[in-house]
């Protein structure tokens, strides 16, 4: 609710405006009946048509403001909700960017996206009846039980008894609807997550014929949300009827209370119309008062999970220089018995409570000098990318340390860092935008640099054979390439900015042979003073390394050059014979 309050408070002015606007309109509104009954009992009985069309003119006027000044204030709570839901998600996509690796594991993907949505579309709806409904409801109800009061106490009275059991039974309510609307987002999350994998793996889930058994594992987490979102409305919806059942009865006492001081004389029939509409207009107040606690018991618990994300401190702070320095001469980039767990120091509490899991990385330790270069090979899930993750600092080493350019990578400003590498990672991105845009990537590239880029990476055969060259217009995914041509393009998005540290993680996978090795030496021969670190499964990819680090089970079976590798290693001597085809 703090989120809620905050943003606000941001608009006070522009909010209170339509506010005081919505205020004029409503005391407008309520004047209305009030004027009907001095027509019916004061102007009618004196025969006066011109005092009539006087009355009637003076009324039509007021509901004419009324109209006027509710439709103008409705438009500015509207133009105030969707500025304050545009601020509220700029600040949360700002900071899931800014989440560490740990974080974002610890939030995942699914939630962050329902919190950008479906909890920003609560908060918006709560902001905007903020300014229309919970000023209307509670003037309605107090303005017309003060109006009846003054008009005739006795029937007043009828209403003023009902409003504490009223009331009370909505805080009742309202108390409960809360946690059980956060349990709802929590299982909307689970629907996205469920619908986000499905659709991403659609070619997985076609071929192996399994559309039936995800079509079910979605109706089970849609079942479950709509078993919880029915059970929270249901809680939220008890006061309806009571409130109305209530109302009713306070509506026939007042007419048959009122048509008994008629009939004695001692109210007039007018009193009684007004009473009935101010009854209603009462009646709406209350219902407005439910509505505004079911939509803040919605809205209270989407501010709270947006807050969390909002308030998240960050789990990498940056090391003082007197404590970042490596020893001289001890090699451009370097890992000091690193190890790494992941789950770990996630920050939040969403993250892998009570498991314990086994270390990605153990005992990590190598040292590369500046324009050297680096291969990584090893079994699927050995700790090869963790390796990248760390070097980059999307997540900090829980032991050891990992120096770049003579600095523990924990005392740069991770901008700085990170413009240090062009990387690749496996399974990247290629956006909905055109070649050039995708090299580029609002870097602000020189055309000689693009097609340099371009060219390295072995790109320009594909690219100079479209129409509309580096201009064609990539599909969401890079759906209408090849392969081999998202990763050639994402390769050159990488060389792009002629990067200290070039970073190739499993970028090679889908071309053939031939064109691998040339673009290997392309890298090698127009990038000297690049580092080179590169990712792969091909022996025939890394065994030109200056180094090759061999993983397995995230600790170090061998690390050298290919062929002292083959002397020493028996797991890369196995590896280079099934691959180049000399196993005995």
């Amino acid at each position: 609710m703090k989120l809620l309050a905050q943003q606000i408070w941001r608009y006070r002015r522009a909010v209170a405006a339509a506010i005081l606007i919505k205020l004029v309109g409503t005391m407008f509104e309520l004047t209305l009946p009030y004027i009907f009954e001095h027509i019916i009992d004061d102007v009618v009985p004196l025969g006066d048509l011109p005092a009539v069309l006087g009355w009637g003119a003076l009324m039509f006027a007021a509901a004419f403001l009324c109209r006027q000044f509710n439709a103008h204030a409705n438009r500015r709570a509207v133009d105030n909700a969707h500025r304050i839901s545009f601020d509220v998600r700029q600040q949360l996509f700002r900071k899931t960017v800014e989440l560490s690796g740990s974080q974002f594991d610890a939030y995942t993907l699914p939630s962050l996206i329902s919190r950008m949505t479906s909890d920003s579309y609560n908060v918006q709806s709560a902001v905007q009846q903020f300014q229309t409904l919970f000023v209307r409801a509670p003037i309605m109800l107090l303005g017309g039980v003060l109006v009846t009061l003054i008009m005739e106490r006795h029937l007043a009275m009828i209403l003023i008894v009902m409003l504490p059991f009223l009331i009370g039974v909505i805080l009742l309510v309202s108390s409960r609807g809360i946690p059980m609307f956060a349990r709802v987002q929590q299982r909307l999350d689970a629907v996205v997550r469920i619908m986000r994998e499905s659709i991403t793996g659609i070619r997985v889930v076609k071929a192996l014929c399994k559309e039936p058994h995800e079509r079910a594992r979605f109706e089970e987490a849609n079942r479950a949300m709509s078993r919880q979102d029915i059970a929270a409305s249901t809680v939220m919806a008890i006061p309806g009827p009571f409130m109305q059942l209530c109302l009713n009865i306070g509506l026939t006492l007042v007419v048959l209370v009122g048509a008994r001081r008629v009939d004695a004389g001692l109210l007039k029939p007018g009193v009684i119309l007004a009473f009935l509409t101010y009854f209603n207009m009462i009646a709406m107040g209350v219902m407005g008062l439910n509505r505004i606690f079911m939509t803040l018991s919605r809205a209270g618990a989407s501010a709270d999970r947006i807050d969390a994300v909002l308030r998240a401190e960050t789990d990498q702070t940056v090391l003082p220089a007197s404590e970042a320095a490596q020893p001289q001469g001890e090699g451009f980039i370097r890992f000091e018995n690193v190890g790494f767990r992941y789950g770990e120091g996630d920050g939040t509490s969403a993250g892998f409570a009570g498991e314990e899991r086994e270390k990605a990385l153990d005992g990590i330790s190598f040292s590369l000098k500046k324009g050297e270069s680096l291969g990584i090979i090893g079994p699927t899930g050995c700790g090869k990318t963790t390796i990248i993750n760390l070097l980059m600092r999307f997540y900090d080493a829980q032991e050891g340390a990992v120096f770049v350019d003579g600095r523990d990578v924990r005392s740069y400003d991770k901008d700085t860092l990170r413009r240090k590498f062009g990387a690749v990672f496996q399974n990247d991105m290629v956006f909905h935008d055109t070649l050039r845009e995708n090299i580029d990537f609002g870097r602000g590239l020189s055309a000689e640099a693009v097609r340099a880029a371009v060219e390295d990476a072995m790109a320009a055969e594909f690219v100079d054979a479209l129409d509309e060259g580096l201009d064609y217009e990539a599909a969401i995914k890079g759906a209408n390439l090849s392969g081999g041509q998202k990763q050639r393009l994402l390769v050159a998005r990488a060389l792009g900015a002629d990067p200290e540290i070039l970073v190739l993680d499993d970028s090679s996978s889908a071309l053939d042979y031939r064109t691998d090795a040339q673009m290997r030496r392309a890298i090698l021969a127009r990038h000297p003073d690049a580092t080179l670190i590169m990712i792969a499964q091909r022996v025939s990819s890394v065994m030109g390394m200056d180094s090759i680090l061999v993983l397995d089970n995230g600790r170090c079976i061998g690390y050298g050059s290919h062929e002292e590798l083959l002397k020493n290693c028996a797991a890369y001597r196995e590896i280079y014979q099934l691959q180049m085809g000399e196993l005995a």
